[in-house]
């Protein structure tokens, strides 16, 4: 891998890092990175910048440890951005993390999943739900000639 400038100006940004992966980074940090400021987060075989052939043999050694294979490093980023999709993020949130300057750029990062569509569908059920009038509620009566009870003429009013 190699340092360049960001594709656009929208890339260069801070982003809030979720607390509960905060230790592994930190360890990550202590044992494979430099103590400066500008140091490198991965490194290569001799302490200096990956090349792109030595990322994918480590890469896919990692990928057999943990028992998976078919993962390129780039699917992280779709991974995240699914991820913090699923939280309700809207679009110019996710596009402020993901450093795009265009929706288009963002959707692409975008996936469905079956577990989202299942909140989905229970979320559209509760409010159809609460929507509804109770089962075995009496029904309104419509006033009609038919069902109209003719009070006797002492309790009748103007009105009647």
């Amino acid at each position: 891998m190699y340092e360049k400038d960001p594709k656009s100006t929208a890339s260069r940004r801070s982003v809030t890092i979720p607390e509960t992966i905060l230790p592994e980074i930190k360890i990550h940090l202590d044992e494979f990175t430099g103590k400066e400021p500008d140091a490198l987060l991965f490194l290569g075989p001799r302490g200096g910048a990956i090349r792109r052939n030595n990322f994918n043999r480590i890469w896919k050694r990692a990928l057999r440890k943990a028992g998976t294979k078919d993962v390129h490093f780039h699917d992280l980023r779709h991974t995240g951005n699914t991820l913090a999709a699923s939280t309700g993020a809207s679009l110019r949130e996710l596009m402020a993390r993901m450093g795009h300057s265009s929706t288009r750029a963002a959707l692409i990062y975008q996936h469905a999943t079956a577990e989202r569509d299942k909140e989905i569908a229970a979320a559209v059920s509760a409010k159809i739900q609460a929507a509804r009038k109770p089962v075995g509620a009496p029904k309104p009566v419509r006033k009609t000639a038919k069902n109209r009870v003719k009070k006797p003429a002492s309790e009748r009013s103007d009105r009647d």
